[in-house]
């Protein structure tokens, strides 16, 4: 099987997935009229400062106003974080998005500007220049530090700041990376020119998803890039050309009449993706339940009981658990505070086990992530950085019957709120009858189940009670309206 890269491009929206082995292991999603924000620069206004919470708001013209941390900031031989010393109210000063605004909190922003390429991050207040933690090997951190600062001092000595090393910059040559200096270089300059004025405005707009797929990941690992789009496709091109020319030869069209995302199966992943219920090959399953302050994930053995006793069955469970919940992180872009619930293991070496398959998995992961061990309750945590919405956030919103809690009330609970609604009402007035408006499922479950209780209703009352139905209502809304 072959590792891709898959583009479905519409005028509406782009969505690419990453699939490896034929299974998706992660996805994208950019609307036309709701990009993703991160990477962007503003110019901001503060509008408050919070001495308590050491932080400020700052507006730049977004719905909700921007949160900025003392620790956001960056000032040589200062070692106060105090937010009063750092900014005021009414100051304009140049922020960036490092985090989407997500449900009722607005976006978080940085001072600690930055800019990206192919091979290097450009931080203007950056001490010294810092290498990419995936590249392990010594020798080549040293020959790429080596190279930084050399074609530093010759070049842009008098440029602030300094530069981080990527991933995707492991074993490259100088001339490519005297490049990337290069065109880093132009756009800072670019950038510090189109802010002279004091007005909230937009500075600069990272790429658009398809560009920083091709700038971010380590495409050279997969086998290729199919794009379902023809004008999507050129403009990859043309990218690949000018700033990663090793995937241009990975870039191809896909002419097929079958829609890409079908054909591969990922539509299918997307809808799992937004279940609660995730089903193990095992016969087990994941029950995922995201909230505000965090995610949790139980574990359940379900079906599955083909080991020689119960411990094994466990562990077995387990195992295939932490491999399926890595991955669903990735697709469903689950961050925060995520709490995972194995079933109970007595063998300390079986639990070992798990943790080590779990990090293992995780490692696969673009996004930071770290692991707790097991608590005293069963219980592993997993903390993973949340920069986006995640799948459920950007593709469901809340439900109108349940509020977002999931469920409804039952039929005999909103049955018997209609008898003591129609209770209420008699003894506060003296009316001729009830009229009650529900909807189908309601009226059928009083005219059935509830038949006896409607007449002992009438008979202590006096009153006649009757019933219509409305469509427009969900199965926890009535009335009761006096006659």
């Amino acid at each position: 099987m072959s590792d891709e890269i898959l583009v479905n491009a519409t005028p509406m929206e782009t969505r690419i997935a990453i699939v490896e082995n034929g299974i998706l292991q992660e996805l994208f999603i950019e609307r036309s009229n709701h990009r993703g924000l991160i990477g962007n620069i503003y110019r901001g206004k503060v509008v408050r400062v919070l001495p308590g919470m050491q932080a400020a708001f700052v507006d730049i013209g977004l719905d909700r106003t921007a949160f900025l941390h003392a620790t956001e900031f960056h000032r040589a031989g200062e070692d106060t974080h105090d937010i009063r010393s750092l900014v005021r109210e009414g100051q304009y000063i140049d922020v960036q998005i490092v985090k989407d605004p997500i449900g009722s909190k607005g976006a978080k922003i940085t001072a600690k500007l930055s800019i990206s390429s192919r091979y290097l991050v450009y931080m203007p207040t950056l001490d010294e220049a810092g290498i990419s933690q995936r590249i392990e090997e010594d020798g080549e951190r040293l020959r790429l530090k080596d190279m930084v600062l050399s074609l530093k001092a010759q070049h842009f000595e008098s440029l602030s700041g300094h530069f981080i090393v990527r991933t995707a910059a492991e074993s490259i040559s100088l001339d490519d990376m005297e490049e990337d200096m290069l065109f880093l270089n132009k756009l800072w300059l670019a950038i510090k020119d189109s802010k002279p004025q004091d007005n909230t405005h937009l500075i600069y707009e990272d790429l658009p998803v398809y560009h920083r797929i091709l700038r971010d990941l380590m495409c050279e690992k997969y086998d290729r890039i199919r794009v379902d789009s023809r004008e999507t496709l050129q403009k990859m091109t043309e990218f690949s050309g000018k700033f990663s020319p090793e995937t241009e030869k990975l870039l191809e069209w896909y002419p097929g009449e079958r829609p890409i995302f079908e054909l591969y199966s990922v539509e299918d992943e997307i809808q799992r993706g937004l279940s609660r219920r995730v089903d193990l090959k095992s016969g087990g399953y994941l029950i995922f339940d995201q909230t505000e302050a965090m995610t949790t994930i139980d574990v359940n053995t379900g079906a599955f009981v083909g080991c020689r006793n119960l411990e094994e069955t466990i562990f077995k469970t387990n195992l295939e658990a932490a491999m399926a919940l890595a991955r669903q992180l990735r697709v469903r872009n689950l961050g925060g505070i995520i709490i995972v619930d194995f079933i109970d293991m007595q063998d300390i070496n079986h639990q070992n086990q798990v943790l080590r398959t779990l990090e293992r998995a995780l490692q696969k992961d673009l996004t930071k992530s770290a692991i707790s061990g097991v608590t005293e309750l069963g219980l592993v945590q997993i903390v993973r950085k949340r920069t986006r919405e995640s799948l459920e956030q950007m593709l469901s919103e809340t439900c109108t019957a349940c509020q977002g809690r999931g469920m409804i009330k039952s039929l005999e609970t909103v049955c018997y709120e209609i008898f003591r609604a129609i209770l209420r009402e008699s003894r506060a007035y003296n009316h001729d009858a009830y009229l009650v408006l529900a909807s189908q499922p309601v009226i059928d479950y009083l005219l059935d189940e509830e038949s006896a209780n409607v007449a002992e209703v009438e008979s202590f009352i006096g009153k006649s009670i009757e019933f219509q139905l409305e469509p427009a209502y969900s199965q926890e809304i009535f009335d009761v309206i006096p006659q």
